[in-house]
């Protein structure tokens, strides 16, 4: 028997749209043929059991070949085969109603013509100019067959010789496409979309170390597990079990701090094992670890957006029937059981977490700082999972003590709550820079969290707005004694000339740095409290770190940063400079000031003045008037505070005040920090 014909589709540019469309994921024939030996094998499998197939089932280990120097790839298999009808009705007819629907529909997403269509054998022709066909059916008598085709709605079919049952699908490789004829690059293919499919799949032999070289032997290279640990029941699997699994997928991670077995079959089929990694760091954030299998066929690693994007940082498989064999991630998106599959495993990890806090609180708490950004992460951006996650999230205090939202609430309500009734949450994100202020919260009986995470002002930011009349505050954003004020502030006794002295002295000797400002501030904080504190805006601070994750922030990020240095004014250290300053300057400022005051009098009285007449009213001499006294006071101004920056920049105590106060908050380094030291060596 030999027949000529022309394969059936409605358009005879069928191959070119192939190879055009399907182009950027040429790899996948491989995948698909493969997959279709896979299924042929386990066909005859069944039909074995069920008494169709009298014949012995051989080897059905599936074979793929190279010759190189025929420039051609083979995948065979021992499974049911074609008969010549089998082969008009399946290979012949190519499943879809015409060309011109299929370009318009599919034009502008390429890759959901695999699968979709059932174009899995015609995948070969975006790598091939010729593939044929060599197959024999278990069915009895059966003839054995030879399909073979260019590239072309043209095809052959006639008989051929083959003794035992199966299929050999061998693909000339074109000239386009020789990196397909390679050894390394059909090993690293096999390993990435075959690795676990149910039958063993056997490329090249193993090889021994022999005379110095090493040399193939007579056993075949199976290069996937047919078995691996997601399809076995959980009963069957040791600790280690788990972990080697892991070790194979990712050679070269760190044990996982523990995993999560799934095995639902209803309302869909899913199984798989999703693994929590120990994240140290920002650097071990990585996505798209997770892969996504079909009856043990690959599908995809690239899981964002079909699966939550907190889960993205799980590691592991998942394995479904009821995810398309699709690569086009648009399709998976929209898929309804892809959709109900993500929910569903949403909800098993956040029940998995919840068991581990419930019956081993002490191995949760260990294992908290790496679960820590994943909870946070999935808090911020699900809902649902932040409702389940609230029963067993914690917060770590200074001391290393760990606490549920709840215990925490209960622990500090007592002590932290403000004269307003705000609970004030202290935090800090650093034990060692804000050392100084930690202790002098804690001399006041107050706790402290540690909030050093990457999401921790996020968090933050999420549970002020959950909580009510609660407060997250850093502990250097304020003196110990207004951080959480229970009473109306002391008033700070000094007269207005005083501040404005320590205003300028202070304000002239403090350093320049890029993008940072600093302002003077007075508090009657009491002798015994420091003579002078460094601290920064909670809101200004925050959103300047949440625009640093934030793109849409980025005003923020360009402001500079604030810093308020507070002067204790009930310090003896803050009075003596008063005293000092005053001492030393009275002299030259005492007419200046006088002159000062003076020309104030007569600013106020031309502006009065001025503001009982209409703009046009106004004298020429009287507008001269008021700009000659502006500029005289601008004047005055300029030698009183030149003579106090004078008296500053000698004085020691002023920039070791402020050089203690930049050192407390980590501020102080390179040639500053070295100016201080020996300056502190002359002082002592």
């Amino acid at each position: 028997m030999s027949k000529q014909g022309n394969i059936g589709v409605t358009s005879e540019n069928i191959f070119p749209i192939i190879k055009k469309f399907l182009y950027s994921d040429h790899e996948i024939f491989l995948r698909e043929i493969v997959s279709n030996a896979v299924d042929a094998t386990q066909k005859l499998k069944t039909l074995s059991a069920v008494g169709e197939y009298k014949g012995e089932i051989a080897n059905p280990t599936i074979r793929i070949t190279l010759d190189e120097a025929a420039g051609t790839l083979t995948v065979s298999d021992r499974g049911i085969g074609m008969t010549a009808q089998e082969i008009e009705k399946y290979i012949n007819r190519i499943a879809f109603s015409g060309a011109e629907e299929f370009l318009e529909k599919y034009k502008k997403d390429a890759t959901s013509i695999i699968g979709h269509f059932g174009l899995g054998f015609y995948s070969t022709f975006m790598v091939s100019k010729k593939v044929e066909i060599l197959t024999r059916s278990y069915r009895e008598d059966a003839i054995p067959m030879k399909w073979s085709c260019e590239g072309n709605p043209e095809y052959v079919l006639e008989e051929t010789e083959k003794e035992a049952i199966g299929t050999d699908i061998i693909l000339y490789i074109d000239d386009e496409n020789k990196e397909f004829l390679g050894k390394d690059h059909i090993a690293h293919l096999l390993k990435k979309y075959c690795r676990f499919l149910p039958i063993p799949i056997a490329f090249g032999k193993k090889q021994e170390w022999k005379d110095g070289n090493y040399v193939d032997t007579k056993e075949d290279q199976i290069v996937n597990d047919t078995k691996p640990a997601w399809t076995r029941k959980p009963s069957e699997l040791t600790e280690e079990d788990y972990k080697k699994f892991y070790r194979e997928l990712y050679p070269l991670s760190d044990e996982p701090l523990f995993w999560i077995h799934l095995n639902v079959d209803y309302p869909f089929n899913l199984t798989g094992i999703l693994y929590f990694p120990r994240i140290k760091n920002t650097m071990d954030m990585n996505r798209n670890k997770i892969q996504l299998y079909s009856n043990q066929v690959f599908v995809t690693d690239s899981v964002e957006g079909i699966v939550p994007e907190f889960l993205t940082l799980l590691h592991g498989v998942l394995d479904s029937p009821d995810i398309p064999l699709n690569v086009s991630r648009s399709y998976l998106q929209s898929d309804r059981n892809v959709k109900k599959i993500s929910a569903h495993i949403t909800k098993k990890v956040a029940d998995r977490l919840e068991e581990i806090f419930r019956n081993d609180r002490p191995q949760f708490e260990e294992k908290w700082d790496s679960l820590k950004l994943f909870i946070q992460y999935g808090m911020l951006s699900d809902e649902k999972f932040y409702e389940r996650a609230a029963k067993f999230v914690l917060l770590k205090d200074t001391e290393g003590k760990y606490y549920t939202l709840d215990e925490y609430k209960t622990l500090v309500e007592g002590n932290q709550t403000n004269k307003d009734g705000q609970l004030i949450y202290l935090y800090t994100n650093s034990r060692e820079e804000q050392y100084a202020y930690i202790q002098a919260a804690k001399d006041k009986g107050y706790s402290i969290l540690l909030m050093d995470g990457v999401l921790d002002v996020h968090a933050i930011g999420q549970l002020e707005q959950k909580f009510e009349k609660t407060q997250f505050v850093r502990i250097d954003s304020d003196t110990t004694e207004n951080i959480i004020r229970k009473d109306e502030k002391g008033s700070v006794a000094l007269s207005e000339d005083q501040r404005n002295a320590l205003q300028e002295i202070f304000q002239s000797q403090t350093p320049k740095m890029e993008k940072t400002e600093f302002h003077i501030t007075f508090e009657a904080l009491g002798e015994n409290a420091h003579p002078v504190l460094l601290t920064q805006s909670e809101y200004m601070r925050r959103m300047r770190e949440m625009s640093a994750m934030q793109p849409g922030m980025s005003f923020y990020g360009e402001m500079p940063d604030n810093y308020n240095i507070v002067l204790n004014t009930e310090h003896p250290l803050i009075k003596k400079v008063l005293n000092d300053q005053e001492m030393s300057c009275s002299a030259q400022l005492s007419p200046i000031v006088a002159d000062i005051k003076g020309w104030e009098a007569r600013q106020t009285d031309l502006r009065s003045k001025h503001n009982e007449k209409k703009s046009e009213e106004i004298t020429a001499e009287e507008k001269e008037d008021l700009e000659n006294t502006n500029r005289r006071l601008d004047e005055l101004r300029l030698q009183h505070n030149t003579i106090l920056s004078e008296y500053a920049s000698g004085n020691k105590l002023v920039h070791e005040l402020i050089d203690l106060a930049l050192l407390g908050n980590g501020m102080l380094k390179g040639e500053a920090l070295s100016k201080f030291i020996r300056r502190s060596i002359q002082l002592i």
